[in-house]
């Protein structure tokens, strides 16, 4: 919670319109627009609000403020050390980040701190070097746009290969494994970077070559009644997503999740971690699988 609550997307908004408040820049639309830029669409349920009713009396009526300096928000110790904690989990190091600056700080926390218990076991090994090389280069052709040749296994060992064009690379929390999400014949292709034998980068694709697959996207609506700060924990939660949240009364939100129907059972499961205080109302194939999943842990439940 350390950059979302102290120094993270809200505060950087806030930051931002004071600045240019400061520099007398900042008009009602101006505001708006700046929300948007920084934060979540939902931000603007309260973030204006509470700048211009004067709850946080920062404005003045004429949207300049009272602060003499612009907002500056440099690193603290703590975050310092939680950014060092990040950099010792193997999925962030596949990206070789720097760690410039953190040399003589403590880690926050260790992996090894750490027991998973809603993933399967057998996820992707990112100490492999052969994982490691393959991962980069595909991240490398992710960002030069070029063209791919890979060679991989299927799930029955026989072997392919494809010249093709990487579209994006996935993470699945819930499998923790990494996919590389490519077309092959105008075919959508996903592949499990642990089957990878072997990669080769080849040169840059044209603009007339370039055709994402299409992935069918789904709508989720659902009712939040906002207990124990189920609202910002919701946002949080599914910050991943687009969305669309919209207050229906005292205390109650209307949210609206677009995803990928690959992904649902992964959806599935995080809605179930909030209990009561949030409820699906479509589509009904969601609100089916609930019904049908919660009869089952009552059955379990009884047994016991």
């Amino acid at each position: 919670m350390i950059f979302s609550e102290i120094y993270g997307s809200y505060f950087k908004a806030v930051s931002a319109i004071l600045s240019k408040a400061a520099d007398g820049a900042l008009t009602e639309k101006e505001l708006t627009r700046t929300v948007l830029e920084n934060a979540f669409g939902e931000s603007l349920i309260t973030i204006p609000a509470r700048l211009t009713d004067g709850s946080w009396p920062l404005l003045t009526p004429d949207f300049g403020t009272p602060l003499k300096h612009k907002p500056r928000m440099p690193l603290t110790t703590l975050e310092k050390q939680w950014l060092k904690a990040l950099l010792l989990d193997p999925r962030i190091r596949l990206f070789a980040p720097s760690g410039e600056g953190l040399e003589d700080v403590e880690p926050l926390f260790t992996p090894d701190q750490f027991v998973y218990f809603d993933r399967y076991t057998d996820g992707d090994d990112y100490s492999d070097p052969l994982y490691i090389e393959h991962f980069r280069s595909i991240l490398r052709a992710l960002r030069e746009k070029r063209k791919l040749l890979v060679c991989f296994h299927g799930h029955r060992g026989n072997r392919r290969s494809c010249v093709c064009i990487p579209y994006k690379l996935e993470y699945s929390s819930k499998d923790d494994k990494f996919r590389l999400i490519t077309a092959f014949r105008n075919k959508p292709v996903t592949v499990n970077l642990s089957r990878i034998d072997s990669v080769q980068i080849l040169d840059p694709w044209e603009e007339n070559e370039y055709s994402p697959p299409r992935e069918r996207e789904e709508a989720l609506v659902m009712e939040l009644i906002d207990s124990r700060n189920a609202l910002e924990r919701a946002m949080l939660h599914f910050s991943d997503l687009e969305k669309e949240t919209e207050r229906i009364g005292e205390g109650r939100y209307r949210i609206t999740l677009h995803y990928l129907r690959g992904d649902e059972t992964e959806i599935l499961i995080r809605i179930l971690s909030f209990g009561p205080v949030l409820k699906v109302l479509e589509p009904e194939s969601m609100v089916s699988q609930i019904r049908e999943r919660l009869a089952r842990q009552m059955a379990l439940t009884a047994e016991e």
